[in-house]
C-alpha cells in the first residue's frame, strides 16, 4: 500500500497558507490596510470565503491522489473540514478577547464556513470524478 502514503511536502502549501491565513486574520485593527478603491460591501466576507476555502482545498487535496477508498478520503476531508470551521470561530474568539481594534463578528465566521463547504463540494466532486475515470476501461 505504498501509494497510500503522503510525503510532508505535499502538505507544505497548506501549511504555510494556514499561516498566512492566522497573520492576515489576526492582525491588530489598525494595522489592517483600508484600500480606497476597493470599497465594496462585505468585500472581507468574500475574502474570508477565499481564505477558508483555499486552506481547505490545500490540506483535501492530498489525500484526494492516494489509493484510499472514496470513503475514507470523504470521512477525511470531513474531519478537514470540520477543523477548518472550529478554527474560523477560534480566530473570531481571539481576535475578540486578544487582538486591539478587531471583535467577534458571526458573519465572518459564516464565510469562513462557507468557503469551507464549496471546498468540501469542490473535493468530493474531483474524488468523484477520479473514481468515474478509474472505471473507463481505455481512459
Amino acid at each position: 500500500m505504498e501509494e497510500n502514503k503522503i510525503s510532508f511536502k505535499k502538505f507544505l502549501p497548506g501549511l504555510a497558507w494556514f499561516f498566512v491565513v492566522g497573520i492576515l486574520t489576526l492582525m491588530p485593527g489598525k494595522d489592517v490596510p483600508e484600500v480606497g478603491w476597493l470599497n465594496i460591501p462585505n468585500l472581507d466576507k468574500f475574502v474570508h470565503m477565499v481564505l477558508f476555502g483555499t486552506l481547505t482545498l490545500l490540506f483535501c487535496l492530498p489525500y484526494s491522489k492516494t489509493g484510499f477508498s472514496f470513503l475514507k478520503k470523504r470521512n477525511i476531508f470531513v474531519r478537514i473540514s470540520l477543523s477548518m470551521i472550529l478554527w474560523g470561530i477560534m480566530i473570531e474568539v481571539i481576535q475578540k478577547f486578544f487582538v486591539p481594534g478587531r471583535g467577534f463578528e458571526w458573519l465572518d465566521w459564516a464565510a469562513d464556513s462557507f468557503g469551507v463547504f464549496i471546498a468540501f463540494w469542490v473535493c468530493i466532486k474531483v474524488i468523484k470524478s477520479q473514481k468515474l475515470q478509474n472505471k473507463i476501461p481505455f481512459y
